[in-house]
């Protein structure tokens, strides 16, 4: 199965979004999710972060960060 999240953490406080997150890592394991967050805390449960960016007036930017990846570039630097 695919599930696709658009900003469904919005409205939950902090403890509330460490359930969910812990609820979708859980069910990663047999479903596929995209979701559109800003919650930094359901943020690091992501495999994958993709970003749209504008540092210049109509311009978008699409930036993407392999978490995997990067911890390990932070580990060995």
């Amino acid at each position: 199965p695919f599930c696709l999240l658009d900003e469904v953490d919005a409205p939950l406080d902090d403890a509330n979004t460490e359930r969910y997150a812990n609820m979708v890592a859980r069910m990663s394991d047999k479903t596929q999710f995209v979701f559109i967050s800003h919650n930094k805390i359901a943020m690091e449960m992501a495999h994958q972060l993709i970003g749209v960016t504008m540092q210049e007036q109509g311009v978008s930017r699409i930036v993407a960060v392999d978490m995997d990846a990067a911890v390990s570039m932070a580990e060995v630097a």
